[in-house]
């Protein structure tokens, strides 16, 4: 391993704990030349979390009416890559440092390497207020996939993809790939990378307060009495 390239990592995830004000706990490093090329690394990590059992968002608290609103992604959020690469790489034999014009000024290597945006320091104060009675982190299977996942069985959600503008490296894969819009939203987080669900009645001092954060998020949708399913 260079030395030089290690220690870069290391302030990396130094910098990133320190933003989000988490700990660097532990960790290890292994050498396989046998698997790894000279100049390859591969890093993994996680997070452990703790919360008060009295505190934990299970679901029971959501009800007919709630607003659900929607936090911003920053892209692609590391979903959906093995279809990304197919589209741009072996169908459209694209390069990293190409700039399409769907992508508006950014190269394809930028818009696909945009960092993973991370909602603890927006999303911490409204907890400590007790304002969020659950949480959907839009992965793997957009919001069709996760969102339903916290409804009980007696709710459903309603969401209205007009309420956010579609981010530039999306409309470009749908474009290039000539993928449904229905797999679109099956495969990506489409813009909207975390949904949080409000009472009705103080959502407007939510968004406020996010606001006053720097984040301009809207109400993308609420929730009905159905069998469970998003819509």
């Amino acid at each position: 391993m260079d030395p030089n390239v290690v220690a870069g990592i290391i302030e990396g995830f130094a910098s990133a704990c320190a933003e989000n004000g988490v700990a660097l706990i532990g960790g290890e490093t292994a050498e396989m030349p046998g698997l790894y090329k000279p100049g390859e690394y591969d890093v993994a990590g996680f997070v452990n979390g703790i919360v008060e059992r009295s505190r934990i968002l299970d679901g029971s608290r959501l009800k007919v009416g709630q607003a659900l609103i929607g936090l911003k992604s920053s892209g692609p959020h590391t979903n959906g890559y093995s279809l990304i690469r197919r589209v741009i790489f072996d169908l459209n034999d694209c390069g990293f440092d190409d700039k399409p014009e769907a992508l508006q000024g950014a190269s394809i290597g930028e818009a696909l390497l945009a960092v993973h945006r991370s909602y603890y320091k927006l999303l911490r104060p409204l907890l400590e207020r007790d304002l969020i009675h659950a949480m959907a982190h839009i992965t793997g299977g957009g919001i069709p996939g996760n969102l339903v996942r916290i409804l009980p069985d007696n709710l459903a959600a309603v969401i209205d993809t007009t309420l956010w503008p579609t981010p530039p490296v999306f409309t470009f894969l749908q474009q290039t790939g000539k993928i449904d819009r229905d797999e679109m939203f099956r495969v990506f987080n489409m813009g909207i990378g975390m949904i949080i669900a409000v009472d009705a009645d103080k959502s407007r001092d939510i968004l406020t307060m996010l606001a006053d954060s720097g984040e301009q998020a809207p109400v993308i949708g609420h929730l009905i009495s159905a069998p469970k399913k998003s819509a």
